[in-house]
Parts: structure tokens; sequence; C-alpha cells
């Protein structure tokens, strides 16, 4: 244990995955399936929707966008879109992170992955980064209910690992959507990171305990905490 902390929920895409545009170029191609295509007059504004909204559910976010038939359309084409993408080894770990879990899980800390992907999606990018042995559990909103930012993934992270105490968790992520989840579960610590969607400016308007260049510098962090 370090502190006080004994759970860490760290977002996927953008804080402990490296995806360079992946998750975008998979939302374009969803899109396209929906009938929204880069041509037309509603894309710009799904654009800049999916970018305001990254670290959320996608399955929220296209039935935001989209009518009931073509939000399941577009959420089925994404989830095939970008488990291709990782097929053909389009994303890999942000350099460190496998590191810093095992660092976690070294000191008593256990290592929950949370995410907005489906878990068919999510376990594929598992499966390819060779993190089966190196997480203790990983969560999609299918799995717990609501995404983010509403707090079932930590809630549910915090049940199934046996965590009665919200403020001995920490939670860390590159998204708006993943402090104010943070925040809603009542954590001890809500970390934003820059090596994803969100730029400094929006962490910092959003409630946080910190923000970091990038997720090595989270051992720095706790143990001073």
């Amino acid at each position: 244990m370090i502190g006080r902390y004994v759970l860490a929920c760290l977002d996927m895409a953008g804080t402990t995955v490296r995806d360079d545009g992946v998750v975008e170029e998979a939302f374009t191609l969803a899109l396209g399936a929906a009938g929204v295509t880069p041509d037309s007059a509603a894309f710009a504004a799904a654009r800049d929707y999916v970018q305001d909204t990254m670290g959320q559910s996608k399955a929220e976010v296209f039935a935001a966008l989209l009518g009931p038939a073509e939000a399941a359309q577009a959420t089925a084409a994404f989830a095939r879109a970008y488990e291709q993408l990782v097929a053909d080894g389009r994303v890999t770990a942000i350099t460190g992170a496998s590191e810093v879990m095992a660092w976690l899980r070294s000191r008593g800390v256990k290592v929950c992955l949370t995410t907005g992907f489906a878990p068919t999606t999510r376990q594929a990018l598992i499966a390819r980064l060779g993190w089966t042995g190196t997480i203790d559990l990983a969560l999609s909103p299918a799995d717990c209910g609501r995404g983010r930012p509403a707090p079932d993934m930590i809630l549910g992270a915090m049940e199934r690992l046996g965590v009665p105490d919200p403020t001995s968790v920490v939670v860390v992520g590159d998204t708006r959507s993943d402090l104010e989840a943070g925040t809603a579960a009542g954590v001890g610590a809500v970390i934003g990171v820059l090596t994803g969607a969100h730029d400094r400016a929006t962490l910092t308007a959003a409630p946080h305990t910190a923000v970091l260049d990038g997720i090595t510098e989270l051992p720095a962090l706790l143990e001073v905490s």
C-alpha cells in the first residue's frame, strides 16, 4: 500500500494506451457506416462532440448523435474498426505505463483499467498489449451501468475488488470526464495526464488533485502524498 491508497483506476486510451489518432479514425469509420461521411454537413459537429466527450461510453456518444438504429449500427461499426486497428498493430502502450502498473501492484495497490470501449474491444486491446496478467480488473460501462462522467465504473471496481473506502482510491485519466467521474465517486486523488485527448486548460478547469505530463510521474506523486 502507498499511503492510504489500495486501488488505482487507470483509463486506457490516452492514459495507459497510445493510439495516435486510432480512436478518431474508428469514430470516422463508424459515423460513415451510419451515413455521416466526412463531406457531410453533420460530420464537423459530430467530430467536435466526439472530441469533447472523449472518455465517455462510445455507445452513449453515438446515442447522443444519432437515432436509435443508426447509433446501434455505429457502435458496432466502431468496435469492429477499432479491434481491426488493434489487430493491425496500430495501438501501443504509453511508454512506462506497464512499469507503473507493476510498481503499483508490487506495493499492494490493485489496478483496474477503465474505458469507454465495449468489453470485446477492451479485451482485444488488453490481449494485444499483453496486460492480462498485469492488472487485477478491467471494466467498461456495459459492466457497471453508466459510462463516465458517472462514477459507476469506479464504484464497480471498488465492489469487485473489496475496497470499501473511496478515499483509498486514485483515479487517473486524460479527459475531463475521467476527472468528473473520480470526483463523483469521492476518491482520494483525481489525476489528469496530458498524453491524451484533453489539454492542460481543459483538465485544470475540471475538479482535480493534480495534472501530470504523463502516467510515469504517478509514482513520485503518490510517494509524497
